[in-house]
């Protein structure tokens, strides 16, 4: 379905992805794990048509991508809800879904608006309300329900739980699994490896803009330079603070994990626990 060739992507002259190549197939939820800077959020705006590349392809279901433009993207399937979600706050609820259908001809279809509130109760609860003044948990339930809106065929996910709350977080990973349950084919950027790995069916590790590791995710979880940088030694709390790892540098005499608080508002650099 979407297989990237050799794609290089540059900023300036800065080259974030050094000739990555890698394959998703139909149906398939693939996740891209990496530090942060590793090129992760990169591949899927080259995919999205945000960033053109260097060189290389990439193509879904046979027709190149890296020649169109973002809406035209969209147009064929492949939609994204971004890190950071971007959503438009002033606009309420509905209003974001139904841009989320910009490239459809005629009236958006009530179908399909259900269908995102049958997914996200709490949005249909809202659906009035302006964006801007939701939560951070239901600001991404209305970013995933945006991008579900186009009817993609590949969904691309940017970070889907970062600063939520656990159980929100629970939440949100099984509606990505209903969704690809339902046939929609998912890439998966997410900061919380061993959740995005016990959940996906293989995994892609980069580093660096460079593709070092391909595996099931199973193997993945089980693999010991995947556990080191990216899993951690230490999953389990000190006191219940922590919630999940978030980085670990690659290097140095003292490596320290970032870790997140379960208020949520801040990141603790903290010693080996």
């Amino acid at each position: 379905m979407l297989e990237i060739t050799d794609l290089r992507v540059a900023y300036g002259g800065v080259e974030a992805l050094h000739g990555i190549s890698l394959r998703v197939e139909q149906g398939e939820l693939v996740t891209i794990l990496g530090a942060n800077g590793a090129g992760k959020t990169t591949t899927l705006m080259a995919v999205s048509g945000l960033v053109k590349p260097r060189s290389g392809e990439i193509r879904f279901n046979g027709e190149r991508l890296d020649q169109l433009k973002s809406h035209e993207v969209v147009a064929r399937g492949v939609t994204q809800a971004p890190e950071g979600r971007r959503i438009f706050g002033p606009m309420t609820v509905e209003e974001n879904l139904r841009l989320g259908a910009f490239t459809r001809r005629g009236p958006v279809p009530s179908r399909l608006v259900r269908r995102v509130f049958e997914l996200f109760p709490r949005l249909e609860e809202r659906r009035g309300q302006m964006a801007g003044t939701l939560s951070g948990g239901e600001q991404q339930m209305l970013a995933i329900g945006r991008a579900l809106m186009a009817e993609p065929k590949l969904l691309l996910l940017d970070e889907p739980s970062l600063g939520l709350a656990p159980l929100l977080v629970k939440s949100i990973f099984e509606t990505v699994k209903n969704i690809n349950s339902s046939g929609v084919t998912v890439v998966l950027v997410e900061q919380n490896a061993r959740a995005a790995l016990k959940l996906a069916g293989r995994g892609y590790v980069l580093d660096v803009g460079r593709l070092v590791l391909e595996d099931l995710s199973v193997n993945l979880l089980n693999n010991p330079q995947v556990k080191d940088a990216y899993l951690g030694s230490a999953w389990e709390t000190v006191d219940g603070a922590w919630l999940g790892l978030r980085s670990r540098p690659r290097s140095g005499p003292d490596p320290s994990y970032a870790l997140r608080c379960r208020d949520h508002s801040t990141l603790l650099v903290c010693g080996h626990i």
